[in-house]
């Protein structure tokens, strides 16, 4: 029984990397903070609102839009507007 215990601490400290993050994290330091992440995409159109002005690139369309759905961001790069508890590749 010790060493089935034993084994178990072994496999809860082994890195593991986030699926929405992209960070790598061992179980037991995971916590409902631990992720930043996005909920939605990355998308290129207009916002809803269509009243935002938005900064365009030299070889944008006239109607480009670049944000995250979820928070509006308009950085590719910006940090996460939510966050939770990692989720690992071999998470279901």
């Amino acid at each position: 029984m010790a060493e089935k215990a034993g084994k178990r601490g072994v496999n809860q400290s082994i890195e593991k990397v986030c699926r929405r993050c992209k960070q790598a994290y061992t179980p037991p330091s995971n916590n409902p903070n631990s992720c930043r992440f996005h909920p939605s995409f990355f998308v290129c159109r207009r916002h809803d609102d269509q009243k935002r002005y938005y900064e365009l690139g030299p070889d944008d369309p006239p109607y480009a839009a670049k944000f995250y759905d979820c928070c509006g961001a308009e950085d590719p790069e910006a940090s996460g507007c939510t966050t939770s508890f990692h989720v690992s590749y071999d998470d279901e």
